[in-house]
């Protein structure tokens, strides 16, 4: 086995982990906290596919901004178990039967992956997933598309200003 596969298999371990971390945590800075070492897996996994710029803004957007305004939300919100309502015998029973159709999809998508497996893609450049490319097609196929979305953002910080300003 090489170095990249234990490296991946390591991140994968770690990220199915914190996962399950993540759902069976009872207190919710807990979950939060695991939630960003998912993320760190996942950049991990980016990194090692050579798309670096995605590792980059995972972690930057994901793991930085999202993950700090869950914890100023948990931190706002009143989390004590006494208001928490009671939950029916129904909605386990509705947990249960979801989760069970979760596995069959995902069994069904591994079963499609083996039969995949010895398939492999050509690929004409071996920098996939890198920043270069990523700014040639960005600036040369999609520079309308992109400078429209950059106005519709500062439009949107603008009204976001304006709602949020007191009188």
């Amino acid at each position: 086995m090489s170095t990249i596969q234990i490296l991946f298999f390591f991140l994968s371990v770690l990220a199915i982990f914190s996962a399950i971390m993540v759902l069976i945590s009872k207190n919710p800075v807990h979950s939060v906290l695991w939630l960003i070492a998912v993320f760190f897996a996942i950049s991990g996994h980016y990194i090692l596919l050579n798309a670096q710029f995605l590792a980059i803004v995972n972690l930057i957007v994901y793991a930085g901004a999202i993950m700090v305004l869950f914890l100023f939300v948990i931190m706002l919100m009143n989390l004590n178990a006494d208001s928490e309502p009671r939950k029916h015998q129904w909605m386990k029973i509705a947990g249960v039967i979801s989760g069970g159709c979760f596995l069959m999809v995902l069994i069904s998508l591994v079963r499609q992956t083996i039969e995949i497996t010895g398939k492999t893609a050509l690929v004409k450049e071996g920098n996939i997933g890198l920043i270069k490319n990523l700014g040639k097609v960005l600036f040369s196929d999609f520079v309308v598309p992109f400078e429209i979305s950059s106005v519709l953002f500062l439009s949107a910080m603008v009204g976001a200003v304006v709602i949020g300003k007191k009188d």
